[in-house]
């Protein structure tokens, strides 16, 4: 059976601990993509979702920040996921996106609203893995609304029942979900009201059992998750101790069944 190494990280514009976007310059940008593609070389993933990348935004050094992970990472399969995008004095363009060594499949981008600045959303994709067809969803639901997360979920669980009705036969399992959920926890919020849904499909279970990952110097909140279905077995999970974001990575290991 083959086995996967998976990470999610809001690397946060690549502004490492810089609390207010825009001030800080290309080059510092640039060298805390370069920190983050070490951290990732070290980690060994197969797979890295990624939320908060820019693909060229001003407030971001203009330059595509995926496309300078691809390179210094050493990632041969990358897509992007824009759930904002402004042109004009402004110009912003980000959202969430993969880092793969497996072969990409297919893609679909899901914005929860269309807002030019400060929307979020999914990225869909499937992956080639030694011949089987795995399913990955990268999430990134409202910051502060609990009512509005429940919404974007929402909207998420529609979109998955179709998905699965047209696409079930060819999955090896069923879809991974993955991200930053921004709610406080896994009590009654988002995390607690995905994994309730996800039954219908499989036995999920979330990931990491224990560890928070925001802020990342002295976490107290535990916002970053990933749900593994029944069919991913053997499976080890862990927080990362980072501070190249006010986030902290996950990465997941597991074998599919």
């Amino acid at each position: 059976m083959p086995r996967l190494r998976l990470v999610t990280f809001n690397i946060a514009h690549a502004r490492g601990l810089t609390p207010i976007q825009g001030f800080t310059s290309q080059r510092k940008l640039q060298l805390n993509l370069r920190k983050i593609a070490a951290l990732l070389d070290r980690l060994k993933p197969d797979v890295v979702a990624l939320q908060e990348i820019d693909e060229c935004s001003r407030w971001a050094g203009n330059f595509d920040h995926l496309d300078y992970l691809r390179v210094h990472a050493s990632f041969p399969h990358t897509v992007f996921g824009i759930n904002n995008r402004r042109v004009g004095l402004l110009n912003l363009c980000y959202g969430n996106a993969f880092l793969a060594k497996h072969p990409i499949r297919t893609s679909e981008t899901v914005a929860f609203g269309t807002r030019s600045v400060g929307e979020k959303g999914f990225l869909y994709v499937e992956l080639d893995v030694a011949g089987r067809c795995v399913p990955l969803v990268n999430l990134h639901l409202h910051f502060s609304s609990r009512a509005q997360r429940l919404a974007q979920l929402e909207r998420l669980l529609t979109w998955l029942r179709e998905k699965h009705r047209l696409h079930r036969k060819l999955w090896a399992i069923p879809p991974i979900i993955c991200g930053d959920f921004n709610n406080p926890g896994t009590g009654d919020d988002a995390t607690a009201s995905l994994l309730s849904h996800l039954s219908d499909y499989s036995d999920y279970v979330l990931h990491p059992v224990g560890g928070k990952t925001f802020p990342s110097p002295m976490p107290s909140r535990a916002l970053d998750f990933i749900f593994l279905p029944s069919g991913c077995r053997e499976v080890r999970s862990e927080v990362v101790r980072s501070m190249l974001s006010d986030h902290r990575p996950v990465v997941v290991e597991f074998e599919v069944a």
